[in-house]
């Protein structure tokens, strides 16, 4: 564990095999505390990391008994940009607190809150990932399993151990984890169970991030959509991924003809979301995989928050008066 105060002096420190395969920016992250990404990137890309004694780039997979010179870095007084990381880990720890559904020495789930990055960067300044490393100093090793877009909530995975975030990144893939979320989309969904097999491409960033789109020359992805309501001119389907590409179920969605209530970049401007949303509707429900170690299976739910529930109890008591008011129409025939 660093210590808490200025790192004022050169370190060498020797990888223990329980981080072999992590990315040394996320070795150095933890290492440095505080420290901005941006700090990192740029005394990794001065040369001033060594690895081995020799340079290094930030995507660098650490092995064991490497070693791993760390240079002094002063951290920035209060006030800047790292006293407000900080700032920004501790105002989303409290949310987090509330959002554990489970957790023990080796695992944590949340249910995520929509709004917030599974971790900084891009003008965000502490995400999820951040905001846990400031709440569980001890806990080293931690690291996101797999990842959320900002705006979707639910069931996210955070490894405490390196041996089993290395066994589920094989699980998932091996397609060994199932992952399913429930999407609110336009229209009324006909199309039964539909598995959509269509590739994915993506582009240059478009304001500072990522456009995906179907594309043959794009790399294989598969997601499988079940109706569970249908609301006339909303639907709400389970979807349940067969791959993990960027965007997949939104945009596999739209490609299906069915973009995602209050999705701004690949939804229909004109349908926008139902009366009450101002989010978009994507929520991972729930996760299951076997153990690694026992087989034993594991499996997690995470409910869906109040503005979504708002949103479904708000269809189904317009459905109900839609429905009285066909009944009473057909009495008075």
């Amino acid at each position: 564990m660093s210590d808490q105060g200025e790192h004022s002096t050169v370190r060498q420190v020797v990888v223990d095999p329980e981080y072999a395969g992590q990315r040394l920016d996320n070795f150095l992250l933890r290492e440095l505390g505080d420290v901005p990404r941006s700090v990192v990137y740029r005394i990794v890309r001065k040369g001033e990391v060594r690895a081995n004694g020799g340079r290094v780039a930030v995507s660098y997979r650490l092995q064991a008994g490497d070693r791993i010179r760390i240079p002094p870095v002063r951290r920035a007084p209060s006030g800047d940009s790292s006293g407000a990381a900080a700032s920004a880990s501790s105002a989303i720890a409290s949310q987090l607190e509330a959002s554990i559904l489970y957790e023990d020495r080796r695992l944590l789930v949340l249910n995520k809150p929509a709004g917030i990055a599974v971790h900084g960067g891009s003008g965000i300044r502490a995400g999820v990932i951040e905001a846990l490393r400031h709440m569980r100093p001890v806990e080293r090793a931690m690291e996101l399993v797999h990842r959320l877009d900002r705006e979707t909530s639910g069931c996210l995975l955070v490894a405490k151990k390196r041996s089993l975030l290395r066994a589920l990144h094989e699980k998932i893939r091996e397609r060994h984890m199932d992952k399913r979320y429930l999407a609110l989309v336009k229209g009324d969904w006909q199309l039964g169970e539909q598995l959509i097999d269509a590739p994915m491409l993506t582009h240059q960033r478009r304001g500072g991030e990522r456009w995906v789109s179907v594309d043959e020359a794009g790399k294989a992805a598969r997601t499988r959509f079940r109706p569970i309501q249908l609301f006339g001119r909303w639907s709400l389907i389970e979807a349940e991924l067969e791959t993990g590409r960027t965007h997949q179920i939104r945009v596999h969605a739209a490609h299906a003809g069915h973009p995602l209530a209050g999705d701004p970049r690949y939804g229909d401007a004109q349908a926008g979301a139902p009366a009450g949303l101002d989010r978009m509707f994507l929520h991972a429900h729930s996760v299951a995989f076997d153990w690694p170690d026992s087989g034993e299976p594991f499996h997690v739910s995470a409910p869906l928050d109040d503005a979504l529930r708002d949103t479904i109890d708000r269809l189904e008591a317009a459905q109900g008066r839609s429905a009285a008011r066909a009944r009473e129409k057909g009495r008075h025939r």
